[in-house]
């Protein structure tokens, strides 16, 4: 699966998400592109899933007819987030095109 990881989200998840191709939008060079334009840019270059931190990403736009598949971490903790790597991969293998889902971290 293609994953775009939003600004907050910590890099080092990237290594556990084994089998998955993981791009931060910094790399992408996005990391000044507000929530609805990273949800297009992220869609239009193929991303299936944007695993980020924003809380408010639900309330802030309109998800409904979106393709690409949003996680959110309810933490940018690293170490919180650690603790729960396996509950994380689990999620982002059951995870389908334009679901929506928070892991309270």
């Amino acid at each position: 699966m293609k994953i775009l990881f939003d600004q907050e989200t910590p890099v080092p998840l990237r290594h556990h998400l084994v089998g998955h191709a993981v791009t931060t939008a910094y790399e992408q060079g996005w990391s000044s592109l507000t929530n609805g334009k990273l949800l297009n840019a992220a869609e239009q270059a193929g991303y299936q899933l944007l695993i980020t931190t924003d809380q408010h990403l639900q309330h802030q736009q309109q998800l409904a007819r979106r393709q690409v598949a949003i996680l959110v971490l309810r933490s940018t903790s690293w170490p919180r987030i650690c603790l729960r790597v396996d509950e994380i991969c689990r999620a982002v293998d059951a995870i389908i095109p334009g679901d929506y889902v928070e892991l309270p971290i």
